[in-house]
């Protein structure tokens, strides 16, 4: 597969001491902020935008965020600095999701960091493969999945964010966290928190009721990130690859073309953050249109929404025409 484990760069292992561990840069929301502190804020990093999305949401003014993905960067892809790897070592809080940047993992494992959640833990992970039943289309589960990371037939799937219900899940074990490095405001915390959770209840009903009464249950898209959200709601997600940086085999394709006649598809679907030349082909093949369904790695100008709740709802709109839901 594509996306292996990758050892962090020697120079920014050396960099360190370079670096020397106090004032540290990196990107915030705006992808421009210092972290560090001194303010009385607490001091977060966050490893790629939706868990950056959670720590801003719940954290409020309490918080200084730093994401170490900038906006418009692959995830999977991201490599470290030096002063990436220093303001883990000196956050007050890291979170992360193991499995998704072998980069970041291994930074959280050699960084000491103080306090570190891995959103990973905070709900049930499942293992779900290219193919419209969910699970490992064309190969074997592969037991526990033991060190098996994302882009390998078998491992789990780390795209809980696009599942409003587990996304909850995930928000309030970032709350509690954010609770137990700041006492202090650890009542705050948990209103922003409860306010989110509530929010995220009210996407997921919207996702409930805007795709009944649809003429297929099947979609197709670039890459196997939909699957959680097609099991919440009994639809079946046909990807191109498992990663965004696959390419699909002849067999691969010619299933796809089979599923798009068999099952009523109308849309092939790209998405922002990766290349959309294979889906754009297919749909030529095919004759079909094609229409953006973002995983929501990251938000750019590109983006569909200026945020989480906002691209969401896009996502459901298209959904929704591409499904034929009345």
């Amino acid at each position: 597969m594509n996306i292996r484990r990758r050892r962090l760069l020697p120079a920014a292992l050396a960099g360190l001491a370079a670096v020397g561990l106090t004032a540290v840069t990196g990107c915030s929301s705006s992808g421009s902020a210092q972290g560090g502190g001194g303010d009385g804020r607490v001091d977060v990093v966050a490893s790629f935008y939706p868990v950056q999305f959670l720590a801003e949401q719940i954290g409020g003014k309490h918080v200084k965020v730093t994401a170490l993905t900038a906006p418009g960067v692959e995830p999977h892809d991201l490599e470290l600095k030096p002063q990436q790897v220093a303001a883990l070592s000196e956050a007050d809080l890291v979170v992360y999701l193991k499995g998704l940047q072998p980069a970041v993992d291994e930074a959280v494992e050699q960084s000491g960091a103080a306090a570190t959640v891995d959103a990973a833990t905070l709900t049930e992970l499942e293992s779900h493969g290219t193919g419209g039943d969910g699970h490992n289309h064309g190969g074997e589960a592969g037991g526990e999945h033991a060190g098996e990371e994302h882009g390998e037939e078998g491992a789990p799937d780390p795209h809980v964010w696009l599942d409003p219900v587990k996304y909850a899940e995930v928000a309030e074990g970032v709350g509690k966290a954010l609770a137990e490095a700041d006492p202090e405001h650890a009542g705050a915390y948990a209103k922003n928190t409860d306010a989110l959770v509530a929010k995220l209840k009210g996407l997921d009903a919207d996702f409930e009721n805007g795709l009944k009464n649809r003429s297929t249950d099947t979609f197709i898209t670039a890459h196997a990130a939909f699957g959680y959200l097609a099991e919440r709601y009994g639809l079946d997600q046909e990807a191109i690859a498992l990663d965004p940086e696959s390419e699909p085999s002849a067999a691969r394709m010619k299933e796809l073309h089979e599923h798009a006649k068999e099952d009523n598809v109308s849309t092939i679907f790209f998405e922002t953050l990766a290349s959309d030349r294979t889906a754009k082909a297919l749909a030529d093949d095919l004759g079909l249109r094609t229409d953006v369904l973002d995983p929501l790695e990251g938000i750019t100008g590109a983006s569909k929404g200026n945020d989480y709740f906002e691209v969401m709802e896009s996502n459901l709109a298209a959904l929704k025409k591409a499904l034929g839901s009345k």
